[in-house]
């Protein structure tokens, strides 16, 4: 039980930085002021669908690794 839980934890650590950093950054400097106005009059449907996407992921991933944390201290204490 102890390895398979810790397994599982690996597993949720490597997913949700692997998520993360697949993420686009909220602040793309300069340029992305420029194209931030042309985005919002004409439209960016794809890309924000795949950011609303990868936003609810990692938020399943983070409760994933955090619950998967609390049992494994539990299963390695006892």
């Amino acid at each position: 039980m102890e390895i398979a839980t810790k397994i599982l934890l690996i597993i949720a650590s490597i997913g949700m930085i692997a998520v993360v950093l697949l993420q686009k950054g909220k602040s793309a400097g300069l340029s992305g002021a420029i194209s931030g106005g042309a985005e919002h009059l004409f439209g960016k449907q794809k890309a924000r669908g795949l950011d609303l996407f990868l936003s609810r992921l990692t938020m399943g991933l983070a409760t994933a690794f955090f619950i998967l944390s609390i049992v494994a201290a539990y299963v390695v204490k006892q």
